[in-house]
């Protein structure tokens, strides 16, 4: 296992680590004050049939006050008008999910599209899932029951069913983070599960094998993008009280000091800072060869060509 888990994204560009790694993306932001995303997309979203081969789809989810904004399409990401009307739209957020997918449950469709929605306690949940839950068929719930037929959303609807009926009300922070603590190492027993959820303050990121991120806050600079030749001076357009916190399945730019989370860790993050942290001690890291392999060997990235 890797023990370095800080380091230069450009460093694994050089050594052709990054580009063209074949495997279903995650992309979170959760900050202290509405923000768009749009930088982070536009790399983000050629991952989905240009740099990388997935094409099953691509997905967005941003909050905005007690709402969502979603969007979904089966097409391709790095071609789909969707995510061009997302780059034209420019809309703020303070917490957004998006996903990426190569199928390994259930068809290319919409209803199979990630990011997931619920409401729970009065409020919308998102979900976006990255992996494989063989042999996971909870029982059907009385509240949250799937309406297509992924691994993903089971878990998703499994993770709500257990709340709901444990806590009929919103219980304190600390206790709901406690919780969701301990249905994820339920439900990562199954397989691969690296998932973003959120509730539009709270962000929920776990990593089975490959999750990274970064937090951007004043003295704020250039950031360049790894899969197109974009840049941007942050500096010119925040204000020095601005946090921005980052979520991707790998780096999104080369100049960067990206933070990656261990195996099997779950952050919750609110206002772009960490605020919880589950993991096994010692803490241990993956290699992004080693999380290509377990991927692959459960179906959730193809070969490099």
């Amino acid at each position: 296992m890797v023990l370095s888990h800080c380091y230069n994204a450009s460093y694994c560009l050089e050594t052709q680590a990054f580009k063209g790694i074949p495997m279903c993306q995650l992309l979170g932001m959760n900050c202290n004050t509405p923000t768009d995303i749009v930088f982070s997309f536009e790399g983000f979203r050629l991952r989905g049939g240009l740099t990388d081969s997935h094409a099953d789809g691509f997905g967005i989810a941003f909050f905005e006050g007690k709402g969502v904004r979603l969007y979904h399409d089966d097409k391709p990401s790095a071609s789909s008008p969707v995510a061009d009307l997302i780059k034209t739209y420019q809309i703020k957020s303070e917490s957004v999910i998006a996903h990426i997918r190569k199928a390994t449950q259930g068809e290319v469709n919409l209803a199979n599209t990630h990011p997931f929605v619920r409401e729970l306690w009065g409020e919308y949940w998102v979900f976006a899932h990255n992996g494989n839950l063989r042999h996971f068929q909870p029982e059907v719930g009385e509240f949250y029951r799937p309406v297509g037929n992924t691994d993903s959303e089971r878990a998703f609807c499994f993770i709500l069913e257990q709340l709901r009926q444990r806590f009929p009300q919103k219980p304190e922070q600390a206790v709901l983070m406690e919780h969701i603590a301990c249905l994820v190492k339920d439900i990562r027993e199954h397989g691969l599960f690296n998932f973003l959820m959120s509730n539009g303050d709270m962000m929920f990121a776990h990593a089975s094998t490959l999750l990274h991120y970064i937090v951007r806050k004043a003295p704020f600079g250039e950031a360049v993008l790894l899969d197109d030749d974009i840049n941007i001076d942050f500096a010119a357009v925040t204000t020095p009280n601005d946090r921005v916190a980052v979520i991707a399945t790998l780096p999104l730019t080369t100049n960067e000091q990206w933070q990656q989370l261990a195996i099997n860790e779950l952050v919750c993050l609110r206002a772009g800072e960490v605020v919880f942290s589950d993991a096994p001690e010692p803490k241990q890291y993956m290699s992004i060869e080693e999380g290509l392999c377990i991927a692959r060997s459960v179906g959730a990235a193809g070969s490099i060509d």
